[in-house]
């Protein structure tokens, strides 16, 4: 099991592949894979078979999982990616911040 940089409902953009400058929201983290599923990224086709859910069955289109090496955390203040730095405020809790602007997450 791999430790991954990014958590569920982060905003993050692509730095390579085929889906490159595209942002979207984390919708599932896969740690044991080191993958991760974000929204409108990835989209692939799927054939499903009829069944009680989709009773016509057909052609879906869904979101696979990419690796998480292939995303960087997106700072919607200041619109640039950012690897993230650790604070640790005075009550003792700690936080991750941006490294450009300082903005939390």
């Amino acid at each position: 099991m791999t430790k991954v940089h990014i958590r569920k409902k982060d905003t993050v953009m692509i730095v390579s592949g085929k889906d490159k400058g595209k942002v979207g929201e984390v919708l599932q983290v896969l740690p044991k894979s080191g993958k991760v599923l974000v929204k409108g990224v990835n989209v692939v086709t799927k054939h499903e078979k009829p069944s009680k859910a989709n009773m016509q069955g057909g052609i879906v289109h869904v979101e696979a999982p990419i690796y998480s090496s292939k995303v960087m955390l997106y700072c919607d203040k200041c619109k640039k990616v950012t690897r993230i730095a650790h604070k640790i405020l005075d009550d003792g809790t700690k936080v991750r911040i941006c490294k450009h602007c300082g903005e939390t997450f």
